[in-house]
Formats: C-alpha cells, sequence, structure tokens
C-alpha cells in the first residue's frame, strides 16, 4: 500500500524522521499499547518542528484520513490518562 506523509519540503532530513516517527507512534497505538510517556515525548518533539497550530491541524488530519485514525484523541488520551500504556481503537 502506498502511503502519504504529511511532510514539508521545508524540513530537515532529521525533523522529517521525527515527524514521522511522531506518526507512526500514533498509528501505533491501534494495534499495541505504547507508553504515554513515548507518545507525548515525539508529540513535544513534533510541536518543536510544527508550532503553528493551524499547520499541526493540517497535517494531522491528513494523516488521519489517510490512516483511518484521530490523533487528536491518542495525544488527549496520552495526556489525560493516568495509565501507563496507551491503546486506541478504530471508531466504526
Amino acid at each position: 500500500m502506498d502511503r502519504s506523509l504529511p511532510i514539508s519540503l521545508d524540513w530537515s532530513s532529521e525533523e522529517v524522521v521525527d515527524v514521522i516517527q511522531f506518526f507512526e507512534c500514533i498509528e501505533l497505538t491501534y494495534k499495541q499499547p505504547i507508553n504515554r510517556e513515548t507518545i507525548l515525548h515525539k508529540y513535544r518533539r513534533f510541536k518543536e518542528i510544527v508550532p503553528s497550530k493551524s499547520e499541526e491541524k493540517t497535517l494531522c488530519k491528513q494523516y488521519d484520513e489517510e490512516f483511518n485514525i484521530s490523533t487528536y484523541q491518542v495525544v488527549k488520551r496520552a495526556r489525560e490518562s493516568k495509565d501507563q500504556m496507551i491503546k486506541s481503537e478504530r471508531q466504526k
């Protein structure tokens, strides 16, 4: 399957890798439990690269639609949960 990842040509190679790792971490929560601190760490790095809220929403929406997930819900759950591990389920 061809995947269309939301990246910017303005980012450095390291930033592209970090953004991809963030999105892969989000997607992985739909397959297995992920440590909430890992999610939050990758999200903080993502926000260093994408500080604009509108750009964040655009990128996340593109990714979410491509993979039928909710980046927002995963990050929200990681922020609010007291659970060590976070696992998500796809909405039907």
